[in-house]
């Protein structure tokens, strides 16, 4: 969420931004003007009410004195501010209402070095790492490759659960568990993450805090009886850690690492990724979060991005780090990158992982505030995340840049030791 004061003294920056974004539905204006509306009416009621409290000593001063006309009178005239400050009461209630919904809906500024472009065909790649493999023989997309070895069983997921789901069997199976298991180890030992092991089904406010809510409801699966919302990512659990509270001096930077599954609601065009386990309803990640001072926003980010980009690089894939334009960014993040690693047997880079800073739009959400130093003035944290890396698209890397000749696949050296000294799938 915008700050509302910095939204009434920078309208023309807050249009040229909506521009940049390409966003031609979000209701700024309309906030501006229930913010305006809801300032008078304050202004109003407040006059009316200090009316009526005077009014009523001046009542009783009249009964005293035996001006019971004027006293009746006075009585009269305060009845009718009574009722016109309920009218205005049931007027505010509304605005406030339709004023937290216009600012819930608006999305994040981006930062100024943001590339400025319509869409994804603006976003630029600003670090590359890694040789693609060659191989002297054509290689497989992971599909022929899993179905050949017997690891991914294809069609019992969809006789499961249906269309963009699978099962991961024998080595398949073993290997996402490494990968999870090596990620969170790297990340708590090496690089300075507290584990976090969240509930995977959240409340509405939750979604609310971190941007899925209101406008992406129809992407997310929801127990509607109970308000239990399926997580799209560790992201939402992990940063409502801190809703409605008060960080205490000294304590930030607060790292925190996850391994959830995710639950998203796919929604592509029929036929598009159907194949693999590129798209998927159902899929497991590990994702880094942080909570810091605002003078250390960009650097903390490119902590986290570069903790994302060890563990590809100590894994061997080759991949590219994209700084996302303006028509790309997502709803609450206020710049971005994107790794995508690739992926040999289909030929593509794949995304791997999306790093974002979101200055203090989340935290205005949820609330989530810090104190400077002791005894001092609460402000908003800043918030970031990343994923360290999601899965199963790490696996396609895996298993189409490591594919052999002869049907097996090679596995990283740092995968041995976490799949019992196995060095290859065949």
């Amino acid at each position: 969420m915008l700050d509302i004061r910095w939204m009434r003294e920078h309208r023309a920056e807050l249009a040229e931004a909506m521009h940049k974004l390409n966003v031609t539905d979000a209701p700024w204006e309309r906030a501006l003007e229930l913010d305006e509306r809801r300032r008078e009416l304050l202004t109003k009621v407040e006059v009316l009410r200090a009316d009526r409290n005077s009014g009523s000593k001046e009542i009783g001063q009249l009964f005293r004195e035996k001006k019971t006309d004027e006293a009746n009178a006075l009585k009269e005239r305060m009845g009718r501010i009574g009722d016109e400050i309920d009218a205005i009461d049931v007027e505010l209630r509304q605005i406030e209402a339709d004023f937290s919904d216009a600012m819930l809906r608006i999305p994040n500024i981006p930062e100024p070095d943001v590339p400025v472009a319509e869409d994804e065909s603006g976003n630029v790649v600003v670090k590359e790492w890694g040789d693609k493999p060659n191989f002297a023989f054509d290689p497989k997309p992971h599909w022929d490759i899993a179905e050949a070895l017997d690891i991914i069983d294809f069609e019992r997921g969809v006789k499961l659960s249906g269309s963009r789901f699978y099962v991961l069997k024998g080595a398949a199976a073993r290997l996402q568990r490494a990968l999870i298991n090596w990620f969170l180890d790297v990340h708590t030992t090496e690089h300075g993450y507290t584990e976090i092991y969240p509930p995977f089904m959240v409340r509405g406010y939750c979604m609310e805090g971190t941007g899925n809510l209101p406008k992406f409801g129809e992407n997310l699966y929801r127990d509607a009886e109970e308000d239990y919302w399926l997580i799209p990512t560790a992201e939402v659990p992990v940063t409502n850690l801190y809703r409605d509270e008060i960080i205490e001096a000294g304590k930030l930077p607060i790292n925190h690492v996850a391994s959830t599954p995710c639950f998203r609601r796919e929604k592509v065009s029929a036929g598009k990724d159907a194949r693999g386990i590129k798209r998927v309803h159902q899929f497991h990640k590990v994702e880094m979060v942080k909570f810091v001072e605002p003078h250390r926003g960009r650097d903390e980010l490119e902590i986290l991005t570069h903790d994302a980009e060890e563990l590809l690089e100590r894994l061997g894939l080759p991949y590219r780090r994209l700084a996302i334009a303006t028509g790309d960014l997502s709803f609450v993040a206020a710049i971005k990158y994107d790794l995508e690693v690739w992926a040999a047997g289909s030929g593509e880079w794949l995304e791997v992982s999306s790093c974002s800073m979101f200055r203090d739009f989340q935290a205005r959400r949820a609330n989530i505030r810090y104190r400077p130093e002791e005894g001092g003035r609460t402000e908003f944290v800043y918030t970031l995340n990343g994923s360290g890396l999601a899965l199963p698209r790490v696996i396609i890397a895996l298993l189409e840049n490591g594919q052999q000749e002869d049907g097996s696949v090679i596995l990283p050296p740092v995968l041995r030791p976490y799949m019992g000294g196995v060095d290859r799938i065949g």
